[in-house]
């Protein structure tokens, strides 16, 4: 029997595991096989550390996992991918979920025919409606509503969301929970997810609107360090507050250096390592946490930025 029991025990030790409902008899860990299906591709700098998550746990746990996702931000080509999932049996999916109206179908397909489902990252609201287990992720409205009332207790008057996927009910969450924590006039920015463009409104925004005075970017390495370049760029640096959801290690490089504010670090390793943890013990021995798991919120300032640039730099922070 291949060694299942210390990330089983490592689980077990953080979240505390409860007997789920009664499942189908013990399977051997080389017979389990698992999907993630997300909306974030493994090449974007924040879903390759999920990737690594998902990796490693199917390595601890010694069984298949399969990550797919669609090429772009496209909730047709991810409906059709969970469909396609469900068509192949897996033990467990693993779901984000950006958008429940339009994915909600797909996800219910999954639950009728027996699959376990757990959603990761996005879709916390609308998880347990769909059927799922539980889910492993940061409330995102509350953590921009922490940022923003921490930017605003910074002096913060005149605020700019920077939203690079106008649509994602995540993404969408953490700019009205940063500009509800703010208080003050908060305008979004639409943009995609290319960091020349970022750059370039961000630029257009300081040049057009001198009273900014505080910008939130939504993704680190999308978002993040081209706003911190273009406040740079148009000399403000200083007098323009940056902070970002997720890390990098060059916007932790920001942070060390005072050109950013702070970060805030929701470990999406976790978001793609517990959930694998998790189905693979219900699999092999019909177990499952009681309910959903906090991987964040925690704000990473300039006193503790230079504790995960390595960390972040390997793939896990």
């Amino acid at each position: 029997m291949k060694r299942l029991f210390a990330p089983f025990l490592t689980a077990a030790a953080v979240v505390g595991l409860t007997a789920a409902a009664p499942q189908a008899p013990a399977m051997a860990a080389e017979d389990i096989n698992i999907i993630v299906v997300s909306h974030g591709q493994a090449s974007d700098p924040f879903w390759s550390v999920v990737k690594n998550g998902v990796a490693q746990a199917a390595k601890d746990m010694s069984i298949t996992v399969d990550y797919r996702a669609p090429e772009t931000f496209d909730m047709v080509a991810m409906a059709q991918l969970i469909d396609a999932a469900v068509n192949q049996e897996p033990d467990g999916l693993i779901v984000s979920i950006p958008d429940g109206d339009a994915l909600g179908d797909s996800i219910r397909k999954a639950v009728s025919a027996g699959i376990p489902v757990i959603s990761m990252n996005s879709g916390s609201q609308v998880s347990a409606s769909l059927g799922a287990l539980l889910h492993v992720g940061q409330e995102e409205y509350d953590a921009g509503k922490k940022a923003g009332a921490a930017l605003a207790s910074m002096g913060g008057k005149k605020g700019l969301c920077v939203n690079h996927e106008v649509g994602n009910l995540a993404l969408d969450q953490r700019c009205q929970g940063f500009a509800d924590g703010f208080g003050g006039s908060v305008t979004v920015l639409p943009t995609t997810n290319d960091p020349a463009e970022i750059l370039s409104k961000v630029k257009a925004s300081l040049a057009s609107d001198g009273d900014i005075d505080t910008i939130m970017a939504l993704g680190a390495s999308l978002a993040g360090e081209p706003v911190v370049q273009a406040v740079k760029d148009s000399g403000m640096s200083g007098s323009v507050k940056v902070a970002t959801f997720d890390m990098s290690a060059n916007f932790l490089q920001s942070l060390v250096d005072g050109d950013a504010t702070f970060a805030i670090d929701q470990q999406q390793y976790l978001q793609g390592y517990l959930p694998v943890v998790f189905l693979a013990n219900n699999a092999r021995f019909g177990l499952m946490p009681g309910g959903n798991v906090p991987s964040g919120p925690n704000l990473v300032t300039k006193d503790k930025a230079a504790q995960v640039v390595d960390l972040s730099a390997k793939g896990i922070r």
